[in-house]
């Protein structure tokens, strides 16, 4: 079992089943997926360039990246209908649980000049949203491999009510939010 996924289940869980006062375990909120997107403009032109985030992609997260399409033909793009414009994975399960201990503990560290991740992230529903500026901070990617560094954004879906029931989830699990 992933060494997060214990802590949550022995101190997290009960520790916000104490702090907001829920009457069943079923109200404490737990995480439900990440998303991890990555935008690839430059792949109309250069079709190994897709190729190249789908490899770092898998690699980072243990599982196949699936290519996303464009939905619409936009002209000032230079963008048609149908046409490869970037790349996701959705973790779930000991995958999402395993990727977010190194995102938190490993990766987010080596970014430089490192402070914290901002607390204004959340959506309003208990969904937290986190963009990176490269994917180079994971220990999985080298750096004399890489084409192009890429940015990637990464949502992270709990089962939280609030942005604060939320907040709390993430700051229990070991999220470095910025102190205000």
């Amino acid at each position: 079992m992933p060494r997060l996924k214990t802590r949550y289940k022995e101190e997290v869980a009960p520790a916000l089943m104490k702090k907001f006062e829920y009457k069943s375990v079923m109200q404490i909120p737990r995480l439900e997926k990440i998303v991890i997107n990555v935008g690839c403009g430059d792949a109309r032109d250069n079709m190994k360039a897709i190729e190249a985030v789908v490899k770092d992609i898998t690699a980072i997260t243990g599982q196949k990246a699936v290519v996303t399409k464009a939905r619409k033909s936009v002209a000032n793009f230079k963008l048609r209908e149908g046409m490869p414009c970037g790349v996701k994975v959705t973790l779930r399960q000991d995958k999402m649980w395993e990727f977010l201990d190194r995102l938190l503990n490993v990766a987010l560290p080596r970014v430089r000049d490192f402070r914290g991740i901002s607390a204004n992230s959340f959506d309003g529903r208990g969904n937290y949203a986190l963009g990176l500026k490269e994917q180079l901070i994971f220990p999985e990617i080298e750096y004399d491999k890489i084409e192009k560094i890429r940015g990637m954004d990464i949502v992270i879906c709990t089962t939280a009510q609030t942005d604060e029931e939320a907040r709390e989830l993430l700051a229990q699990l070991g999220a470095p939010f910025v102190q205000a």
